[in-house]
């Protein structure tokens, strides 16, 4: 009996250890699955493009913590952190992102978000990092995030949200980074901010904050960067500012701020890497307490009202890579101990009252990069030390008073790329050596003095190269050498006001030759008056109004694009960079040397770039391009853009486009000096003028061909898998280098997606199908089961300059287009057609469907491209 007992006790307690294990399998089961379903919320809340990204993410694959961008704990039943970074998602946040109670860390920068953030984040009362930052989220902050009280870093910067940062954000105290910087949030700066006494990071630039810096934040001795630019704020800088021992980087620059700086700023701030307070109102002396900061970097006070002498102890700064004080009311002479900044990168004293001559010292700057001290009251003689700054690429002594000659060892000046030694009182000949400088692209301006002898025939060495030549208001004489129409690369010219004859060679530039015996050139179109002006970083933020969220019109690989405006008016497209993102460097350097010698009017017009420091120290590239007022053909094959009509593109305007980008293709590949392959050539890459002629763009992976007879396959260097997906060719993908074939594969997709209306990366193609398959598969019986439904007209519904068009003649036309993107898109690449097959078959196809108006179309137009359909 007692046996049996002990027994019944024995099965009693295996059951109830089994229950208990199955009530934790259990609860961890329906843990993970809450977690799945919260996921899968938010993949559905996103565009079918981005589902595509997240292929992982379904309902079948058991497990999230194997999905994407997913990080679980370690018994796997919860997950714990998600980081989509940089996948390019586009769609909303889903309100079941609460779900995820785990959470400790929420990445979603680099993507193209929209919407709110949802209320639903303030539930993941475990959560430590939210990054939402890089995104179009607009909206308020919500509340409910200051429930999150576990937050150590909250980054919302370069987004869309306005309204007012919110007071309760001060119970936030683990708080250790904050950013919140290029939003548009209006108000005053809480003081409650005051309160995160771990703050680290504090950055609110480029938003519209008013009012003043709340004298509280002088608490924060823990904090390392303060960034309070571009905003509105107004008032002195609290005196408690100066007290934050441990800060490395203050940065108030462009606001309405005044006031004098204190004498020992450079005692108070001993940590000092980054003193930015340029675009103010500041008052006084330049502080001489400043070369006690021996470890900093940068110091820009310019535009401000500041008066007195540079401070000669400043060359006790061995670090200083920027020193920056142009446009104040600087007197006095240029110390010569600056030459003991042997790290520094540039030096601006430009537009002050700055006399004497230029210190030979100078020359000792080795680092030197871009030196800028014009319109001052420098005399004197330029000297030769200066040939000794050999990274010198930015040299403007214009508007002093300098006489003498240009000094010959300027030759060192190997990467120069821009130099204005204008409106001085110069007297010597030209040296022919600086006309051999290879570097020097942007601009050289000499005019307003009074150099003499002729222009020397050497300036044929500039060829391809210098856009802008200003030799106006001198003295030269005799003839203009024939070796001037070398310079291919040449936009403005600028002979005036001399003693020169004979007439300009024919370089296709915009000319001046007042009081000349020369002939004058006509200006045939205004918009060589902006061609390749020199634009700086203010000109910049200026024209798209502190890159302002609203000019945003655009983001791609490696950065955004805005529409913004220069002084004269003329409307332009700004594409600023990202330079954390891998590879935009090297983007930004493609780009402007695949375009640095091309011309054609189907690609989009590079006007000028920008390479510099923006207010916070931080590298800043742009290319500057001619704006395209209907946007890119991406926006039409969408619906997103239309007519006014509220019609789609017909099959005349679609085949015209898919003409001009051909015509494209054709010169790039066999008619430019060095063959490019594009490597990105998609619909958002092509966009529309004014009179809706199509213009290729962005040629941030394009690399120039080096070896035209080795059958256009030789690269002089690439890296890593080149385009988008969808139209990456085949051989992309085996790690075959990119070549003009590669282009023609990706211009068949698109020509597919412009007649069927249907994205590669569209939801249906699933399981190995392409859309060129698709295509395939009814081509060409039953073709028009996979043509837009939009392109299908009824006869009298299409015409073109008063000329119907039958059904019949359409469905020709679709057959010849499709059987070209088809050719195009074999994974073959020795088996496709070449670019200029495919130009010549559509042109055969455009002249099937306009017979009645294209009788004389190409009388004068070039053997290869229709001007105009």
């Amino acid at each position: 009996m007692g046996f049996i007992l002990i027994l019944h006790y024995a099965v009693f307690a295996v059951l109830l250890s089994s229950l208990s294990s199955f009530r934790i399998v259990c609860s961890a089961s329906l843990s993970i699955n809450t977690d799945k379903e919260a996921l899968l919320s938010f993949k559905y809340h996103l565009s079918s493009e981005s589902s595509e990204t997240l292929s992982s993410w379904n309902v079948n694959n058991s497990s999230p913590c194997n999905w994407t961008g997913v990080l679980c704990n370690e018994s796997r039943d919860r997950v714990i952190g998600l980081d989509l970074s940089g996948f390019g998602l586009t769609g909303t946040i889903s309100p079941h992102i609460g779900n995820l109670s785990f959470l400790s860390s929420l990445e979603l920068q680099d993507n193209q978000l929209t919407g709110t953030i949802p209320d639903q984040v303030g539930d993941l009362s475990r959560l430590s990092v939210l990054n939402m930052s890089s995104n179009h989220i607009r909206g308020a902050i919500p509340l409910n995030i200051t429930m999150c009280l576990e937050l150590e870093i909250l980054d919302l910067k370069e987004n869309e949200i306005s309204g007012t940062i919110p007071a309760e954000l001060g119970r936030l105290r683990n708080l250790e980074i904050l950013k919140l910087g290029s939003n548009q949030l209006v108000g005053d700066i809480p003081p409650s901010i005051s309160n995160l006494s771990s703050l680290d990071t504090l950055s609110l630039g480029t938003n519209n904050l008013g009012g003043r810096i709340p004298d509280d934040l002088g608490r924060l001795q823990n904090l390392k960067e303060l960034d309070l630019t571009i905003n509105q704020l107004e008032g002195t800088v609290p005196s408690s500012i100066y007290n934050i021992t441990s800060l490395v980087n203050l940065a108030v620059a462009s606001n309405n701020l005044w006031g004098e700086i204190p004498s020992d700023v450079g005692d108070r701030l001993p940590n000092l890497l980054i003193f930015n307070f340029c675009i103010n109102k500041f008052t006084g002396g330049i502080p001489g307490s400043l070369h006690n900061l021996t470890n900093i970097n940068v110091i820009r006070m310019a535009h401000n009202l500041l008066e007195g002498s540079v401070p000669s102890g400043l060359g006790n700064l061995p670090q200083l890579r920027i020193l920056h004080m142009g446009q104040n009311k600087i007197y006095g002479s240029i110390p010569p101990s600056i030459s003991h900044l042997s790290s520094l990168a540039l030096l601006n004293l430009s537009h002050n009252l700055i006399s004497g001559e230029i210190p030979p010292e100078i020359g000792e700057l080795g680092e030197m990069q871009e030196l800028y001290l014009a319109s001052n009251n420098i005399s004197g003689r330029i000297p030769s030390s200066l040939g000794n700054l050999r990274q010198l690429s930015q040299l403007d002594l214009s508007s002093n008073r300098l006489v003498g000659g240009i000094p010959t060892n300027f030759s060192n000046f190997q990467r120069l790329l821009s130099m204005d030694l204008s409106n001085n009182r110069l007297n010597e000949s030209i040296p022919k050596e600086i006309l051999g400088l290879p570097g020097l692209s942007t601009l050289l301006n000499l005019s307003k003095n009074s150099l003499t002898g002729p222009l020397p025939q050497e300036v044929e060495a500039l060829e391809s190269s210098l856009e802008e030549l200003f030799m106006a208001n001198n003295k030269f004489s005799g003839s203009i050498p024939d070796t001037l129409g070398e310079v291919r690369g040449l936009e403005i010219l600028d002979l005036s006001t001399n003693q020169l004859t004979g007439s300009i060679p024919s370089i296709g530039v915009l000319a001046y030759l007042k009081k000349s015996k020369a002939k004058k050139l006509p200006i045939t179109s205004d918009s060589f008056k902006v061609l390749h002006q020199v634009v700086s970083y203010d000109d910049l933020r200026m024209a798209t109004g502190n890159f302002n969220q609203q000019n945003l019109i655009g983001k791609g690989s490696f950065g955004s694009v805005y529409k913004g405006y220069l002084t004269e008016g003329t409307a332009v497209a700004i594409k600023v960079l990202d330079i954390q993102r891998n590879g935009s460097w090297k983007s930004f350097f493609a780009e402007c040397e695949a375009l640095r010698t091309v011309r054609h009017r189907n690609l989009v017009k590079l006007i000028t770039s920008c390479s510099s420091l923006d207010f916070k120290n931080v590298e800043f590239l742009a290319l500057i391009y001619d704006f395209m007022h209907n946007g890119s053909l991406e926006d039409w094959i969408k619906g997103t853009r239309r007519h006014a009509s509220g019609c789609a593109l017909n099959l005349v305007e679609r085949l015209k486009i898919a003409i001009d980008v051909a015509c494209a293709m054709d010169y790039l590949h066999h008619d430019s000096e060095t063959p490019i392959a594009h490597c990105d050539l998609k619909p958002s890459n092509v966009l529309l003028d004014k009179d809706m002629t199509a213009k290729v763009g962005d040629f941030g992976l394009a690399r120039l061909l080096m070896d035209r007879a080795a059958d256009q396959q030789s690269i002089a260097s690439t890296h890593g898998l080149r385009g988008s997906i969808g139209y990456i060719p085949p051989e992309y993908g085996l790690g075959g280098k990119p070549t003009t074939s590669g282009d023609v594969y990706s211009y068949g997709v698109m020509l597919l997606e412009m007649f069927t209306g249907k994205s590669p990366t569209h939801e249906s193609f699933l399981g190995g199908l392409t859309l060129a398959q698709w295509v395939q598969s009814a081509f060409p019986t039953n073709v028009r089961q996979v043509v837009d439904p939009e392109l299908l007209l009824p006869t009298g519904a299409l015409q073109h300059e008063g000329h119907p068009i039958s059904e019949e003649v359409q469905h020709e036309c679709l057959i010849a287009v499709i059987g070209v993107a088809l050719s195009c898109t074999v994974d073959s690449s020795d088996r496709r057609i070449s670019s200029r097959d495919a130009l010549s078959q559509l042109k055969t196809a455009a002249k099937a469907l306009l017979k009645p108006t294209l009788d004389d179309m190409e009388e004068g137009a070039s053997p290869h491209c229709v001007v105009d359909v």
